[in-house]
């Protein structure tokens, strides 16, 4: 007879062990974690037919020679020819050229405005001629070395120390970081009405994106939480996670479209149509079957490769999706019997914990029709990517340079963000957009829900 301290042992060490073979490619772990002896990229995708690379026939890319150089640069024949006549004595022939694409030699180009003073000779009344309304100090910067010190910092994800080191070696002149915050006050500022746009602009959008991430705040833990489209992206700073934020960043409790996250709780006591990430799932499913070995979780992630992939060659026929739907309910059930509910424990308060297989399984039946909400309708994706991708700068601006000195500061990037990314999905230069918003006449974006 098996020792009951014993058997609780045994799953004591197993569920250990399971701990720590979690990587970011079994669970929700992200892949900064993991350790890096450990680490094995392992693709979700299922094989296809063509190789990795270039695929034959691909016009590929090379540099383009310019219609229009800037500057040509002569090169004349010298000398002789053997027979003895010179060179200079004939005309020529051909021009054959190649061109060299280089920067020009990087300065800050100074403009003095002159005001005339004029005094009246008859009253003596002093007059003088109006600056312009954009040179408002006796020395300032203008609009493109502000939107180049911005780009550096929520672009490129430099610190404020950086961006002056970076400054003064191309361009000789070195910002102080105060300066530098005014530069990002005043963007935040100017995006304000982009800002409102956007959020109603995403109350159109069919399909949302939700994510969110840690970002720290003065060292305590705080959230950069997006809401995303294809073309559009949205970055919120807040102390919260959960719904606090949520609501504090007043997009998601008035949409009504499809919403698809993690299944984090706080966004199912949201009225949106939900769907659920299928790639986490398969990331879940791969960890009970090769960690816990539990082969109904290795089938049941085999079928839904499976079937996503006919449906996105749309070759996945009515009686196919069927008989995926039913064998879908039996592999849950057979999850369920795999993973019986844990016992309640006497005097314990509150809910038993259960196994990772249960507590999947049950997810997977409860909320049936969100995680596979890509079948029944059109334009629903797979899987959350888009959020994913869309935080995955933030997550390298925190490797770069930490987090925020400030409240203030986490809201002015995450505002500024929002702006870039959402230029950069239109294909519009994010830089041309920064240098605009100092000059006081914003490139907007389309926020249509048809662009």
């Amino acid at each position: 007879m098996t020792c009951p301290n014993c058997e609780r042992l045994q799953a004591r060490i197993r569920e250990l062990e399971a701990q720590v073979a979690r990587t970011s490619e079994t669970s929700h772990q992200p892949p900064s974690q993991d350790q890096a002896w450990k680490q094995k990229q392992k693709s979700e995708r299922l094989s296809g037919i063509r190789s990795s690379g270039g695929q034959i026939g691909h016009p590929g890319t090379t540099l383009k020679m310019s219609p229009s150089p800037d500057e040509v640069v002569m090169l004349p024949v010298t000398g002789s020819c053997r027979c003895g006549q010179h060179w200079h004595e004939v005309e020529v022939h051909d021009l054959l050229a190649r061109q060299v694409l280089d920067l020009p030699e990087v300065q800050l180009h100074v403009t003095e405005y002159q005001a005339e003073v004029k005094v009246c000779p008859r009253c003596h009344q002093r007059q003088q001629a109006a600056f312009p309304g954009e040179v408002r100090g006796q020395v300032q910067y203008g609009p493109r070395f502000q939107g180049l010190a911005v780009y550096l910092n929520v672009a490129q994800f430099l610190p404020f120390k950086r961006v002056g080191d970076v400054l003064e070696t191309l361009c000789g002149q070195r910002p102080s970081e105060g300066t530098i915050a005014l530069h990002l006050n005043l963007a935040t500022e100017r995006l304000a009405g982009f800002e409102a746009s956007l959020k109603e602009a995403l109350l159109e959008e069919p399909v949302l994106h939700v994510d969110e991430t840690g970002s720290k705040v003065k060292g305590k833990l705080a959230w950069v939480h997006v809401i995303s489209s294809k073309q559009l992206t949205l970055y919120g700073h807040d102390p919260h996670r959960g719904s606090a934020a949520i609501q504090a960043l007043g997009v998601l409790p008035r949409y009504g479209g499809v919403l698809m996250h993690d299944a984090w709780l706080s966004y199912f006591h949201l009225c949106a149509r939900h769907a659920l990430c299928n790639a986490h799932l398969l990331r879940e499913l791969r960890f009970l079957h090769e960690q816990l070995h539990q082969d109904w979780a290795g089938e049941l992630r085999t079928a839904l490769q499976g079937v996503y992939h006919q449906h996105k060659t749309g070759t996945l026929t009515p009686v196919e999706q069927a008989a995926f739907l039913v064998r879908f309910d039996t592999l849950v059930e057979a999850g369920l019997v795999s993973n019986p509910a844990a016992e309640p424990v006497p005097k314990h308060r509150g809910r038993v914990k259960q196994s990772p297989g249960r507590n999947l399984a049950l997810r997977c039946q409860k909320h049936r029709d969100k995680v596979l909400r890509f079948l029944y309708e059109e334009g629903v994706p797979f899987d959350n990517n888009q959020a994913e991708r869309d935080l995955r700068m933030v997550c390298v601006k925190r490797k770069i340079s930490g987090g925020f000195r400030s409240a203030t500061g986490g809201k002015n990037f995450c505002r500024i963000r929002s702006y870039l990314s959402t230029l950069q999905k239109q294909g519009l230069s994010i830089y041309t957009g920064l240098v605009s918003i100092f000059q006081n006449q914003i490139l907007l974006p389309h926020l249509s829900s048809s662009c």
